[in-house]
């Protein structure tokens, strides 16, 4: 019998990633409203949007970037559990067969 690369274990690990990837960005997402709050005080929308080229279509309110972390933590955790469940599964299987 050939085992060749376990595709459960490596999509359960590529979940993970991703579930990684959306909390960083909704972390950066609420990091920057904190800051443009603290700049939007001394100067006008405008003046920020210009210097930090930001355009307002791809900013998030705070609820929606909590809202993508809590996603991506139940990602990261479903991901975990198909890469354990995965493990445990070759490694009965190995037994198995040895």
């Amino acid at each position: 019998m050939e085992i060749s690369g376990n595709t459960a274990f490596y999509a359960g690990l590529s979940t993970i990633q991703t579930g990684q990837n959306r909390v960083d960005q909704a972390a950066s997402q609420i990091a920057n409203n904190t800051i443009e709050r603290s700049v939007t005080s001394q100067s006008s929308e405008a003046q920020i949007d210009r210097l930090r080229g930001i355009d307002r279509s791809q900013q998030m309110d705070p609820g929606s970037a909590m809202a993508e972390m809590a996603q991506g933590k139940f990602q990261v955790e479903l991901g975990t559990k198909v890469a354990k469940a995965s493990d445990e599964m070759l490694g009965t299987i190995i037994d198995t067969f040895a």
